[in-house]
């Protein structure tokens, strides 16, 4: 069995899902481990498949444009003890890994998500990246990559296909319920943060992948 599991949602970021998994791989290689690496992909997704098997990942097809179950979709797939769900615009840290083991063998968190980095700075992009820290900081929710227990995951039921947005903070919001009730806390990582692509086209995409 995997220690760690990475799904990787790759609905419409088929330029950016190369860079991603090789950031997964050096994540992996930085505490000498393989992770099971599962791509989720809407349709026949053949450029995919590809940049999935350059790195030996699984794909998994989806015919919904969900992100939440597409997220549900590579979890069923995982045999990994430990979760990490992560979109393919998004880059990992070389450290996550290493800050997820480390977290977790205290017994004092249940998970978590991390803290966002913007590839490149502009005016607008720089507000957008603000405000996502705003919200950020005033909810404790974090966001851009979410990771737990695999026990955890299936506790809290995984993601609810039901939320139609924002569904990533609300699988935050009863993951830290969850942990509550458990004795543990919450907590983003901001040794390991994401870094997110900045290749969409508008401000306002770019925005959105931010703060969803």
């Amino acid at each position: 069995m995997a220690r760690f599991s990475v799904v990787v949602s790759a609905l419409d970021e088929q330029a950016d899902l190369g860079r991603s998994l090789r950031a997964i791989c050096r994540a992996a290689q930085a505490i000498s481990t393989v992770a099971e690496v599962i791509v989720v992909v809407a349709g026949g997704g053949v450029a995919h498949a590809r940049a999935a098997a350059s790195v030996g990942a699984t794909v998994v097809t989806t015919a919904r444009s969900s992100i939440s179950a597409a997220r549900n979709a590579g979890a069923r797939a995982a045999s990994g003890q430990i979760l990490v769900t992560i979109d393919a615009d998004r880059l990992m840290s070389p450290v996550a890994f290493a800050e997820i083991e480390r977290l977790l063998a205290t017994g004092c968190y249940v998970g978590g998500g991390a803290i966002q980095h913007a590839e490149r700075h502009t005016l607008a992009i720089d507000v957008a990246l603000a405000v996502s820290k705003l919200t950020t900081y005033l909810n404790g929710l974090g966001g851009g990559m979410y990771w737990c227990r695999r026990d955890d995951f299936d506790a809290i039921g995984g993601f609810d296909e039901r939320v139609v947005t924002v569904d990533d903070f609300d699988f935050a919001r009863r993951l830290r319920d969850h942990g509550l009730r458990t004795g543990r806390k919450f907590i983003n990582l901001r040794q390991a943060p994401v870094t997110t692509s900045c290749r969409r086209g508008s401000t306002r995409q770019f925005s959105y992948a931010l703060t969803r």
